[in-house]
């Protein structure tokens, strides 16, 4: 049996939030930057795993009122992005699709092959401009998953705070207080 096409033309205008609804769920990633669209195929299991494994971390140590969430998207200036972590501060609304970067705390990417560029150059440059504090970018390295976190420097750029290995578990204060130990983590 063939598998059903979807057909679509993009807006006579630049993309928006809303424009999204209307896109397929088929498990790609579609975010707006800029009023254009962009898509990331699907990350494979590894990814997911690792994403997970970041997430079970965080929420085990976040206080009370703290929210973590995979995959919800965050509006930011001109777009949409969905990160693959969110902290979400107490109080924001819940139960919404997309939320305010100033309604986050940090946003975590895990980086895989179709996702490296935007990752490590445009995600980060586009978090800072909404005013999102914390930003980790996570790698596989050869020993195990490494952490490159970033803090909020003049509401314009993201300093590197630090990395943390596998080997080398430290304590954080991004989002809230924190042994951050990615030996935990799938390689």
């Amino acid at each position: 049996m063939a598998q059903p096409t979807y057909e679509w033309r993009p807006p006579e205008r630049g993309w928006r939030e809303q424009d999204l609804f209307d896109l397929p769920e088929d498990g790609n990633r579609y975010e707006v930057i800029d009023g254009s669209l962009h898509v990331t195929p699907p990350a494979g299991p590894d990814h997911h795993e690792l994403a997970d494994d970041i997430r079970m971390a965080l929420r085990q140590a976040a206080p009370a009122g703290w929210r973590v969430i995979r995959d919800i998207g965050v509006r930011i200036p001109d777009g949409n992005l969905i990160p693959d972590i969110t902290v979400v501060k107490p109080g924001a609304p819940r139960g919404q699709l997309w939320t305010d970067a100033a309604d986050v705390a940090l946003v975590v990417e895990v980086e895989s092959p179709n996702s490296r560029r935007h990752d490590r150059f445009i995600k980060p440059a586009l978090y800072a401009e909404a005013g999102i504090p914390h930003y980790w970018r996570v790698e596989r390295g050869d020993f195990g998953p490494v952490v490159y976190r970033y803090q909020l420097v003049k509401d314009v750029h993201y300093d590197l705070l630090g990395t943390v290995g596998p080997d080398d578990p430290v304590q954080v204060d991004e989002p809230w207080p924190m042994r951050l130990d990615p030996s935990a983590w799938p390689r």
